[in-house]
């Protein structure tokens, strides 16, 4: 029953994490650039929770369930700006220029909220409340199940936008080959737009999400971008099933070791993990197979 608790408890944390890895493949497939500020802006999703939440009526019942299409329209909207202002002005300079402003955008982000609400921890509305339920012995939260079902329920969303829509087919086009893309007629700075928005507004549901079962706080971005990278590094990278999938790994083993040991000593064994994929197998543990795919 316990490992069954942890289970559940890793593949909610996973669930998260994976829409925070797949917002990072989109604007790394669509621009072949890696956008640092990914964890700030999941940072950014659940301040917005936070700000927001006073905002609702009493009587309404659950308000982080209503706060999260508001959440990622506001943080798509995010998205055009940073693309906007990060990544446009500087697609023809070398990649080091778009690191680095992604990197100074994550900061204004830090700074701002710092400002904005102070460096304590803070919690968003629960989706389904803040309740438990007891399903024959092993006690579920409400919010873990919540997570997990949003999540599923976006990734499964993003990936019917990509497989069955004309936009998901220029998207997809523009990330695969965007001189190309653009001789065929496809308007390539629109769809790179778009990508960032997507991304974005992924960040943001995924800091709402988090923001109540694990607080937030002005740095917690740092963490979660290593957490996208190596869940990235161990699917492949450019591979979105891949980064799901290592998403997952990542979040059950912190789990898992951490309920042993301690989290410090998870998150070293996490990083000596990522040494090792990157030293044996730097295409990822998924990658090979994805490229066949495809």
């Amino acid at each position: 029953m316990i490992t069954l608790q942890l289970l559940v408890n890793g593949l909610a944390l996973g669930a998260a994490y994976a829409l925070v890895a797949l917002g990072f493949v989109l604007v790394l497939n669509a621009t072949a650039a890696v956008n640092f500020a990914q964890g700030d802006l999941v940072m950014a999703g659940g301040m917005l929770g936070v700000a927001l939440a006073p905002h609702l009526p009493d009587h309404l019942p659950l308000p982080g369930l209503l706060l999260l299409p508001v959440v990622l329209t506001l943080m798509a909207g995010l998205g055009l700006l940073l693309a906007a202002a990060a990544y446009l002005p500087l697609r023809r300079r070398p990649p080091v220029a778009v690191f680095i402003s992604t990197i100074a955008a994550g900061i204004i982000l830090q700074n701002g909220a710092s400002v904005l609400f102070g460096p304590e921890p803070r919690a968003a509305p629960p989706l389904l409340g803040g309740g438990t339920l007891d399903l024959g012995g092993l006690v579920v939260a409400e919010q873990s199940l919540a997570i997990i079902a949003v999540a599923a329920l976006l990734i499964a969303g993003q990936q019917w936008l990509f497989g069955r829509t004309q936009l998901g087919r220029r998207l997809r086009a523009t990330a695969q080959d965007p001189e190309m893309a653009r001789a065929c007629g496809v308007p390539v700075t629109a769809m790179i737009l778009i990508t960032f928005a997507l991304g974005t507004a992924f960040a943001g549901a995924a800091g709402l999400l988090l923001a109540n079962r694990y607080f937030v706080t002005p740095t917690a971005g740092g963490d979660l971008i290593l957490k996208a990278y190596i869940a990235v590094t161990i699917g492949g990278w450019g591979s979105v099933p891949g980064a799901v999938a290592g998403a997952l790994l990542i979040a059950l083993f912190e789990v898992g070791v951490s309920s042993v040991l301690s989290y410090p000593v998870a998150l070293g064994l996490l990083y000596a993990t990522l040494l090792v994929i990157l030293v044996a197998r730097p295409q990822g543990l998924f990658g090979e197979a994805a490229r066949r795919r495809a």
